[in-house]
C-alpha cells in the first residue's frame, strides 16, 4: 500500500481538485458512451456509472498504486470495450437491464482480479516490449471508433452495433439531422479548442460543458436529447441494486460472457496505465513501481465493478493536469476522487440537463487526440515492416476487436524483428551487440579532447540497436546526462539498427537535452540509423548537419575550436 503524505499538501489539493474538474465531463461522457446501446435509459445509467467508476477507481488506485501522481478513471480505450460488452449483453436473447449491469460488474471485477494477478507475477515490466507501430495503430483505431460512435449523438440520433453497422447506417442518419443538436456539438468542439487561447487555467472541457448546457436551456432548445435524471446518493453493490433482479440472471452464461472482456480490459488497462505512469515519471523525474501500480489498478477496478462503476485506467490527460497543477503524491488522486464523490452526491439534479450532443462533442475531441497523426504522417518514411504492422493493427482494431489487433500486431512485430536480428548477425554484428545496450568506459579514439570537466562535456556511448525492446533501457541511460552539461556527444558507432520506436525515443531524448540549453553532437552514425534520422528530419531539423561527425577525430577538432572560442 502506498503511504499518503502531506509533504506537498497545498499542491496535492489544488492538483486533485483541478484533475477532478477535468474528469467530471469525461466521466459523464464515457459512461453515456458505454451504455449508449441500451436505449434512452442508457444515458442516465451511464452517467452515474461513469461517475462511480471515476470515484472508486480514482480513490483506490491512488491509495494502493505505485505511481505518485497518477489520476485514474474511465478512459476512451476501456470504454470502447465496455460499450461492446454492454451492447452485446443487452441485444443477446433474454438480455435486459439486469443482465447488462451484472455483466458489466463481473467484467470489471474480473479485470481487477486479472490486474492484481499481473502485478503479483510481475508482468508489468513486459509492457515495455510493445512496439511503437502496434501502439500507434491500436490507439489510432480506438480514436476512430470513439469518433464514429459519437457521430450519431452529435446529430441527435442514437445507434449501436459494430463499426460496419455504424458506417452503413450513417447515410440514413444524416437524412434526419437535428441541426440544433449539431450546433451544440460543434460549439462544444470549438470552445474546447479555442478557449485555451484565452487561458489554460480553467479546463476547456468544463467550460464547454457549462456554456453549451446554459445556451441550450436559455434558448429552450426542445427536442435535443439530454442525460436525464441520474441516481444520487452513495453507490450500492450490484447485487443490492434495485435495477438488478438476480433471480432472472443466467449466471453461467453471464460469467462466461464477462470473462474474456474482463481479460481484455485487464490487458488494455494495464498498458494504458503503465504508459501514463511513464509520462508522469518523465514530467516529475520520479520512478513508478509498475507491479504495485497494476495491483492498485486491480483493486480499484474490482471495487468499482462491485458497485456497477465503469472500469478504467490511468488517464494521461488528467494525470498531466494534476502534475502541472501541483500534484506530486497519491494524496492528489484521493482528493480528485473525493471531489467527484461530492459532485455525485450533490449535483445530479443539475447534470441531467446536459445535452448528449455536447458530451458527443467532448468525446470527439478525445478521439481526435488519441489518433497518432505523427505515426500516419511518417508512414511512407518508416521501414515497410513497421508500416505494415501499424496498418494491420489499425484495421483490425476498428473492424474486428482490440485484443485480436494487439495479438496479431505483436506476432508480426516479433517475427519481423527476428528477421532483422538474423540479418544483422549475418552482416557481422555479434549477438552481444544485439543485446547489450548500456554506457561503456571511454573508447580508444577518445583522445585529444578538451578537459571534459572544465568545459562540462558529457559523452554518451551507445552499444546495440535501438528498437522497441530496448527503448526503456535507452531512456534510462539518457537520463544520466547531467542537467548542467554544456555539450552532449552521442556516440552511435555501435548502434547498428533503429526502428520507429527507437527513432521517436531518440528524437524525444535529444529534444529534452536541448531544452536545457545543451548542445547535442552525434558521431559515427551507421547507415540505417542515419537513413531513419534524415528521412524523419531529425537531422537536420533537430540536430544540424554540422553537429554530426563521420569520425570522432572530426568531433574532437570541433570541440577544441568551440572551447577556444
Amino acid at each position: 500500500m502506498a503511504l499518503l503524505t502531506t509533504k506537498n499538501l497545498k499542491g496535492d489539493i489544488f492538483g486533485g481538485v483541478t484533475a477532478g474538474i477535468v474528469a467530471l465531463p469525461l466521466a459523464l461522457a464515457f459512461g453515456i458512451q458505454a451504455f449508449s446501446g441500451i436505449g434512452p435509459e442508457g444515458a442516465s445509467i451511464g452517467a452515474y456509472s461513469g461517475l462511480v467508476g471515476a470515484t472508486l477507481l480514482g480513490f483506490f488506485a491512488a491509495l494502493f498504486g505505485g505511481t505518485h501522481s497518477q489520476i485514474s478513471g474511465p478512459t476512451g480505450p476501456m470504454t470502447v470495450i465496455s460499450a461492446t460488452l454492454i451492447t452485446g449483453a443487452f441485444t443477446a436473447p433474454g438480455g435486459d437491464l439486469s443482465t447488462v449491469l451484472v455483466s458489466m460488474a463481473l467484467a470489471a471485477i474480473f479485470c481487477g482480479l486479472f490486474q492484481i494477478l499481473f502485478g503479483i507475477i510481475k508482468i508489468g515490466k513486459y509492457v515495455r516490449y510493445i512496439p511503437y507501430p502496434v501502439l500507434s495503430g491500436f490507439m489510432s483505431g480506438i480514436g476512430i471508433i470513439i469518433i464514429l460512435q459519437q457521430l450519431y449523438p452529435l446529430i441527435g440520433q442514437s445507434k449501436g452495433g459494430s463499426m460496419i453497422d455504424l458506417l452503413v447506417g450513417l447515410p440514413e442518419a444524416l437524412s434526419h439531422i437535428s441541426f440544433t443538436a449539431l450546433l451544440l456539438g460543434i460549439g462544444t468542439v470549438a470552445i474546447i479548442y479555442l478557449f485555451p487561447l484565452i487561458t489554460k487555467k480553467v479546463p476547456s472541457t468544463l467550460v464547454a460543458l457549462i456554456v453549451m448546457t446554459i445556451i441550450s436551456l436559455f434558448l429552450n432548445m426542445t427536442g435535443v436529447p439530454i442525460i436525464g435524471e441520474i441516481p444520487s446518493g452513495l453507490p450500492m453493490p450490484f447485487f443490492a441494486n434495485s435495477s438488478v433482479s438476480l433471480s432472472e440472471i443466467s449466471w453461467g452464461t453471464v460469467i462466461t460472457s464477462a470473462l474474456i472482456p474482463g481479460l481484455t480490459l485487464a490487458g488494455l488497462g494495464s498498458i494504458d496505465t503503465l504508459l501514463t505512469s511513464v509520462v508522469a515519471d518523465n514530467i516529475t523525474k520520479t520512478k513508478h513501481n509498475s507491479n504495485r501500480e497494476l495491483i492498485g489498478q486491480g483493486i480499484g477496478n474490482a471495487i468499482a465493478g462491485l458497485f456497477c462503476g465503469l472500469p478504467g485506467a490511468g488517464a494521461t490527460m488528467r494525470t498531466v493536469v494534476n502534475v502541472k497543477s501541483g500534484g506530486r503524491t497519491q494524496l492528489s488522486g484521493v482528493v480528485h476522487a473525493l471531489f467527484l464523490l461530492a459532485i455525485m452526491l450533490g449535483l445530479g439534479s443539475v447534470v441531467k440537463y446536459v445535452p448528449l450532443s455536447v458530451l458527443a462533442g467532448i468525446l470527439i475531441t478525445v478521439g481526435w487526440g488519441i489518433i497518432d497523426f505523427k505515426g500516419f504522417k511518417d508512414l511512407f518514411k518508416i521501414p515497410r515492416a513497421d508500416a505494415v504492422v501499424l496498418i494491420v493493427v489499425f484495421v483490425v482494431t476498428v473492424f474486428v476487436d482490440l485484443l485480436t489487433a494487439v495479438g496479431i500486431g505483436m506476432v508480426i512485430a516479433c517475427v519481423l524483428f527476428m528477421k532483422r536480428a538474423s540479418d544483422l548477425v549475418e552482416g557481422g554484428y555479434s549477438s552481444q551487440e544485439l543485446t547489450n545496450f548500456d554506457k561503456e568506459s571511454p573508447w580508444d579514439d577518445e583522445h585529444g579532447m578538451p578537459d571534459v570537466v572544465a568545459h562540462k562535456i558529457y559523452v554518451q556511448r551507445l552499444n546495440g540497436p535501438i528498437f522497441f525492446g530496448t527503448i526503456n533501457k535507452f531512456k534510462e541511460v539518457m537520463t544520466d546526462v547531467p542537467d548542467d552539461a554544456k555539450i552532449v556527444i552521442i556516440r552511435m558507432r555501435l548502434v547498428s539498427f533503429m526502428d520507429q520506436s527507437g527513432l521517436y525515443a531518440m528524437e524525444e531524448a535529444i529534444k529534452d537535452i536541448q531544452s536545457r540549453g545543451t548542445q547535442v553532437l552525434m558521431t559515427i552514425i551507421q547507415p540505417q540509423p542515419m537513413y531513419m534520422l534524415k528521412t524523419h528530419n531529425v537531422i537536420p531539423a533537430v540536430v544540424p548537419e554540422e553537429h554530426t561527425f563521420k569520425t570522432f577525430e572530426d568531433c574532437t577538432d570541433y570541440l577544441n575550436q568551440y572551447c577556444k572560442g
